[in-house]
């Protein structure tokens, strides 16, 4: 019996058709994928707001006040204050003569004036020492000798106070090489050669060292500590590597490692103490998800990402939002002190129940990525909760990022560093930076004592705070 052209035909369009519906499913996914990419923004990833193009959505602006701008009725007021009589190097007594209204001579004196004081930079000329060192021959065996500087004296031309000026100019207000003499000869007229610059930056890194070691072994220890890190490039070639931030709420550190890996979280962390909080990066998945917390100004935009997918990833998205705009706003009122933090536990526990049924259900759907985030979070729902449970911790990150932007800035500014010697002293100027900047204190004298106490081989100054650190209460 021979077989039917016509059977053979609709067979073969039917494989065809087959093909094409698997072809078709395939495109519309890598569609999807490159719809996705390209409708990345600040809005719905971690790029920041610089890196938005024309087309992305202008984020929500504030509604009008009505208030005038500047300082509000209330605010309270930063004036700053007088010198003290003593210190002022001219006063002047300006005393009317005659009455502006009716030009009658005027006598007498004002017991108590207005102080109006002007206060001027005076011309600052750097002082030199000089250390002749004689060369005397023996009478005896005809040796010469030569004089040796007196201890606490440094072997370059310049002394800690130089140093120190250069490596803050350096790392703290990120100005190059080049631009750090340049400035040396036109406020002090100081002469000095873009080498001499570097060879400074040495000097101060290694005064820096003993505090720096210090910082890192005190972030480890301490029992809440938030982690970052942003890009960096390291070498000639300017090959990528990573700059690490681990912070406290009175000391930060910063580490350059070549890897954005379990290993150099390990290296920037030490061992599991107390809790972490860090966006969903892999990288910290070894801490343990009851002593972690996630950054839900992440999350956040995670989930406006599955918001824009559509189809029931919109939907699911959407309802999420709801729950985080629900979390801040109970979040906010518990640190503004108008609600109890046991009322805002009890609260929260209705929350975290729709949230977490909202994640089964988003594992669920045919989305394969909002199915991949929602069972990632699933698989580590305590780090999103923490915060409710452990006073002092925060469910952002954002004390993390808003000190790694002054790193951000200046791997914009100086490309990266060019040595393994040159990341350490930014490794340790950026600590210092960052440390003392949250401690209030002043980072051109801490240096100048480093350095100072280089040369003596002295102790250095700490980076330690004298406070006790915040408790870790319940995190059992």
């Amino acid at each position: 019996m021979t077989e039917d052209p016509r059977d053979a035909l609709i067979a073969r369009q039917a494989a065809l058709i087959e093909a094409q519906a698997i072809e078709i499913a395939a495109l519309k996914v890598l569609v999807a994928e490159l719809l996705e990419k390209i409708r990345k923004s600040s809005h719905n990833s971690s790029k920041p707001p610089s890196s938005d193009g024309p087309a992305a959505h202008a984020r929500p602006k504030k509604p009008k006040t009505g208030r005038k701008p500047g300082g509000q009725r209330g605010h309270s007021r930063r004036e700053r204050a007088l010198v003290p009589p003593e210190e002022v190097r001219n006063t002047v007594e300006c005393v009317p003569e005659s009455c502006d209204g009716c030009g009658a001579a005027l006598r007498g004196e004002d017991p108590e004036p207005r102080r109006h004081q002007v206060t001027h930079l005076p011309p600052i000329v750097p002082v030199t020492d000089e250390y002749r060192l004689h060369s005397l021959a023996c009478g005896e065996c005809g040796h010469n000798t030569a004089g040796k500087l007196p201890a606490g004296v440094p072997t370059g031309a310049f002394g800690p106070s130089v140093v120190a000026v250069v490596a803050v100019l350096m790392g703290a207000y990120r100005l190059s090489k080049r631009l750090v003499p340049d400035l040396l000869q036109d406020l002090f007229g100081l002469h000095m050669s873009v080498g001499a610059a570097v060879g400074c930056q040495h000097g101060a890194s290694a005064a820096l060292e003993q505090p720096f070691e210090e910082a890192k072994a005190h972030i480890a220890e301490q029992p809440i500590k938030h982690a970052d890190e942003t890009g960096w490039f390291e070498g000639a070639q300017r090959a990528r590597a990573w700059l690490w931030l681990a912070t406290t709420h009175l000391v930060a550190v910063f580490v350059i490692q070549a890897r954005r890996n379990t290993g150099a979280a390990k290296s920037l962390l030490g061992a599991v103490a107390g809790v972490l909080v860090t966006d969903r990066h892999g990288a910290y998945n070894w801490w343990p998800d009851r002593l972690r917390q996630f950054c839900w100004a992440h999350l956040k935009r995670d989930i406006q990402a599955i918001v824009e997918r559509g189809y029931d990833s919109e939907r699911i998205g959407a309802a999420m939002l709801e729950e985080v705009d629900r979390i801040f706003t109970l979040w906010h009122r518990v640190r503004e002190r108008t609600l109890a933090r046991s009322t805002f536990q009890v609260y929260m526990r209705s929350v975290r129940s729709r949230f977490e049924a909202l994640l089964a259900e988003g594992a669920a759907i045919p989305h394969m990525k909002t199915r991949e985030t929602c069972r990632k979070l699933l698989d580590h729902a305590d780090s999103l909760w923490t915060f409710v449970y452990v006073e002092g911790v925060e469910p952002t990150n954002n004390r993390a990022e808003q000190i790694v932007r002054h790193g951000v800035i200046l791997r914009k500014l100086s490309h990266g560093t060019h040595s393994p010697e040159g990341s350490r002293f930014i490794e340790r100027i950026l600590t210092v930076h960052a440390t003392l900047k949250l401690q209030k204190r002043n980072v051109l004298d801490f240096v100048r004592q480093a350095c100072d106490a280089a040369l003596r081989q002295e102790k250095p100054p700490s980076l330690l705070p004298a406070t006790a650190p915040i408790g870790l209460a319940n995190a059992a």
